[in-house]
């Protein structure tokens, strides 16, 4: 056997997101991109706002020394002071520059963020359904993690997350927009959830750390707002990134945001600054550092998804399909008539890709990922139709 018995494991029960994504790449090959309604994946396909390459071609006529080399592994201090500048609004505190580091994504800042934090054996509480790259990040560092259900609307459970506290619980890591459900905590259970981290911190005197990953917080519909996370606790920290806000995914350019009146800020942040040169990734991209550092005030184009989520909804209303309208993010997560696995199958007769509930871990449900055309999701109806009559054989 040459690779390790853990990555053996990891790759047979590796995500269905990825195993729908090749599925799909199968019969593209064998039918055509054209009549393949691929809703597997989310990889935004929403265009950069326009600033964006303007500023990349201003950058790449900077030819002064320096552009490309090395800069502190947290990352330029210019780049950090213009994002604190904009999270401090965001998070309703006094954030400085000191109090962010840029990252490789929002999955480079989570490993950060869990190397910095982690003992052998400490307890990672992640909310179900989950983003299944959560389980791999926590264990790369020798965590566990616990899985806590959310609500029948996906909400935070609060009595549930009381009962999964232990004196082995180091963090619990949130999701909001939520992938794969759309759901936005709200503020009332963000404040409720931080007293509760706040009163079993001294219960077991030791702290509890509130984070939150938040790619997806500038992409919200029907007037939804995402509520500030560091006023729940002053035990929190973000890790996000501009993959969607941005729509840059393969530019891999995130952040960590600490809050900024943590006891223990300073050592938590020479321990992440650490973690991001000995993991390897040493800094983030210094190109994409530059540019978003003149980006601070774009996004996408929201209503475009919001266009598609209507359109989406409409399909999925006709077929018969159940579901809680998204308040963000690009996804809808409807109930599956029958065993997931074999409806996501009945679609694939209909050259339809969704991905099985259970690779979030809650069978019975599908995720469809609408950072696609609207032609995509309006060609798909009946095909959907004919699934759910299918699946009621």
């Amino acid at each position: 056997m040459t690779i390790s018995k853990k990555m053996r494991g990891f790759a047979e029960n590796s995500s269905w997101i990825r195993k729908m994504f090749e599925e799909g790449a199968k019969m593209k090959a064998e039918f055509g991109e054209d009549q393949v309604c691929d809703f597997s994946i989310g990889n935004p396909d929403v265009p950069p706002p326009a600033k964006f390459s303007a500023v990349l071609k201003e950058l790449i006529n900077d030819e002064q020394p320096g552009m490309h080399g090395y800069m502190p592994n947290g990352g330029y201090p210019f780049v950090r002071e213009a994002l604190a500048e904009r999270l401090s609004q965001e998070q309703e505190v006094n954030l400085e520059q000191g109090d962010i580091i840029m990252t490789c994504g929002a999955a480079g800042a989570l490993n950060v963020i869990f190397k910095a934090l982690l003992d052998p054996g400490d307890e990672v509480i992640v909310l179900r359904p989950f983003f299944v790259d959560y389980h791999f990040y926590v264990d790369n560092h020798g965590g566990v993690v616990k899985v806590v259900d959310t609500d029948e609307h996906f909400n935070l459970d609060l009595k549930a997350i009381e009962e999964a506290l232990t004196e082995k619980t180091k963090v619990i890591l949130i999701n909001s927009p939520h992938n794969p459900t759309g759901q936005i905590y709200s503020a009332e259970s963000l404040q409720k959830l931080g007293t509760l981290l706040d009163e079993t911190s001294a219960k077991y005197l030791s702290s509890i750390y509130l984070v939150s990953d938040e790619p997806y917080r500038n992409i919200v519909f029907d007037g939804h707002k995402v509520p500030a996370l560091m006023t729940a606790t002053t035990n929190s920290i973000v890790a996000s990134s501009y993959s969607k806000e941005l729509s840059v995914p393969g530019e891999r350019i995130g952040y960590i945001a600490v809050n900024p009146d943590m006891a223990e800020k300073g050592e938590m942040l020479n321990a992440m600054t650490m973690a991001n040169r000995i993991l390897g990734f040493i800094n983030a991209p210094a190109m994409m550092q530059r540019a978003v550092a003149q980006l601070q005030d774009q996004s996408v184009d929201s209503s475009i998804y919001a266009r598609r989520l209507d359109a989406f909804c409409k399909v999925l209303d006709n077929a018969g399909l159940e579901y809680e309208r998204p308040k963000g993010a690009f996804y809808l997560f409807p109930k599956s008539p029958i065993d997931d696995v074999e409806f996501c199958s009945l679609l694939q007769q209909e050259k339809i890709l969704a991905v099985p509930g259970r690779g979030f871990g809650i069978p019975n449900y599908i995720r469809l990922a609408f950072c696609v055309d609207e032609q995509v999701i309006n060609k798909s109806a009946e095909g959907f139709k004919r699934a759910v009559e299918a699946a009621k054989k």
